[in-house]
């Protein structure tokens, strides 16, 4: 009988000390598990937190959906004004830089004394505006015979007189139009030059914000391949607009390449209009020119190049056509853009360039903001010079 009560006590230890052995691994595997959950900071009192017996896994770890957070909605794309009344919407900031000029003129005219001397002032003072001493004397001349033959000196008269005579060598009669619309099924194509710091990247951008504002679709070409930071600015102001942007995948790309695979994404993507910006360049660089040169022949494998807009600083006046000059040479200008107008009282620059190439101004720069980039107006342009 002791005998058999020490068989059944030797089992019963042995059946719990079993049990207690397989309990220990799942303790610490269900400590692992809230670990992983809490971190590696986790510390004893995690215990508390064990799952009970049975837990299925959505109890041990909640579902991942729960901890992504949800993704921001993109933001809303602006909507350009459209261009139709941009210059003279910024008449007023034209006219607060060309204040000296206009008012300087009008004095000299209304002085009551247009001897010899006064009239050589008055041509000294379109030369210093940029004017260039051809346009000044033919101006001069012929506002001396019209003042001679009229006899007047009332203010109203010789302002309009003068008015009239300017907008005679800004020569509203040229061809300012943007050629922008598509060929069937293949987009316009604009190439936009210029020299370093002169604003074709902000120009391209500002561009692309115009023809938007008329309900144009738009597509830019970074084939600035030199400077990435010329590319992430352009990427920047498409987004807000929704213009899509083609860029090589890394600096010192063959910007002819780039240049032809956005006219083929234009293509492909049905836009109106492909925007390809290029890289700064000195005029006296003939290695740099020679490239520009090569872009505009691989782009015209697509057709036309509708545009090759030449962008300059107002405020380098003749070294400004210097520049000019040079890159006529090398590539077919159409059309000029004047950055930085708003910024100079030498409006002269207009008609010096436009004389000197032989083509238009067709678009100026009035500011730092968004949408201040306007179509040229001539009319406008010499209202705001004589004030």
């Amino acid at each position: 009988m002791e005998t058999l009560l020490i068989i059944i006590a030797v089992v019963v230890v042995l059946v719990l000390a079993g049990g207690g052995a397989l309990l220990v691994p799942r303790r610490r595997r269900l400590r692992g598990q809230v670990k992983e959950q809490l971190g590696d900071g986790a510390t004893g009192t995690a215990t508390a937190a064990l799952p009970r017996s049975g837990a299925t896994a959505a109890e041990v770890a909640p579902p991942l959906e729960a901890a992504v957070p949800a993704k921001a909605a993109p933001p809303a794309l602006e909507k350009p004004p459209p261009s139709a009344g941009r210059m003279v919407r910024l008449r007023n900031r034209l006219a607060r830089s060309q204040t000296a000029f206009g008012s300087a003129l009008l004095s000299l005219l209304s002085s009551g004394k247009l001897d010899d001397d006064t009239w050589d002032e008055v041509e000294a003072i379109l030369i210093t505006a940029d004017m260039g001493a051809g346009p000044a004397l033919a101006l001069v001349s012929q506002l001396r015979t019209e003042v001679k033959v009229e006899g007047t000196r009332d203010v109203d008269q010789l302002k309009a007189m003068l008015r009239a005579d300017l907008l005679t060598e800004v020569n509203p009669g040229l061809d300012r139009t943007l050629h922008t619309e598509p060929h069937g099924d293949r987009p316009a194509v604009v190439l936009v030059v210029g020299v370093n710091g002169t604003g074709k990247t902000t120009t391209c951008a500002k561009l692309a914000r115009v023809l938007i504002g008329d309900g144009q679709t738009v597509l830019l070409g970074a084939a600035d391949t030199f400077r990435a930071a010329a590319a992430d600015q352009l990427q920047t102001w498409g987004s807000r607009v929704g213009a899509r942007v083609v860029r090589a995948d890394r600096e010192g790309a063959d910007p002819a390449s780039v240049a032809f695979d956005a006219v083929s994404e234009g293509i492909a993507d049905g836009v109106d209009t492909v925007i390809v910006d290029t890289a700064g360049r000195l005029h006296t660089k003939t290695g740099l020119m020679d490239e520009l040169g090569k872009i505009k022949r691989v782009l015209s494998k697509h057709g036309t190049v509708d545009e090759v807009l030449l962008v300059l600083d107002a405020t380098t006046g003749q070294n400004g056509l210097r520049q000019a000059r040079v890159f006529a040479e090398v590539v077919d200008i159409t059309g000029i853009v004047l950055t930085k107008l708003d910024g100079t009282a030498k409006g002269g620059i207009v008609i010096a360039v436009q004389r000197e190439l032989g083509v238009p101004v067709k678009l100026v720069g009035l500011g730092e903001g968004p949408d201040d980039l306007a179509p040229f107006d001539p009319a406008a342009f010499v209202d705001a010079l004589i004030g």
